[in-house]
């Protein structure tokens, strides 16, 4: 394979808004990220947006932005609050991390816990919440393996 752009993870994701700007601040807040990119258009409306935690890297969008492009990214918020694509972000300290998404104003769906997938396999601490624009992520750190 060759390699990733400068900056790019193999795999990055996005998620749209009906308020991107706010989402991005929650993301921030709550769950540790930092911007790294944010272009404003008229009225706020985020144009573009990239989100790095660690290496990982989240663009952020309004999905007015997306409409008229043709696409049919939308949030939670506009379709009954389904998902169909849910995150998972490895922390340090997935217990305390919850602490900060919770006292952020995050949805804690699940509350940490440990998932042990035997001794061939891994175990992993984590708990899963919902961002204000009604976002999955499970947010874990590695026990063992």
């Amino acid at each position: 394979m060759k390699p990733t752009p400068k900056g790019w993870p193999r795999l990055s994701t996005a998620v749209f808004c009906k308020d991107a700007a706010k989402e991005i601040d929650f993301l921030c807040t709550a769950l540790g990220f930092e911007v790294r990119l944010k272009i404003e258009g008229e009225g706020g409306r985020i144009e573009h947006s990239e989100l790095t935690f660690g290496d990982a890297v989240l663009m952020v969008g309004d999905e007015r932005v997306q409409e008229t492009k043709g696409r049919t990214m939308q949030s939670p918020l506009s379709v009954g609050g389904m998902n169909t694509q849910s995150a998972m972000l490895y922390v340090d300290d997935a217990a305390a991390h919850c602490e900060r998404a919770r006292a952020a104003g995050a949805v804690i769906t699940i509350e940490p816990k440990i998932s042990d997938y035997g001794e061939d396999y891994w175990a992993d601490k984590g708990y899963q919440c919902k961002t204000p624009e009604g976002h999955l992520w499970w947010i874990c750190e590695r026990v063992r393996g």
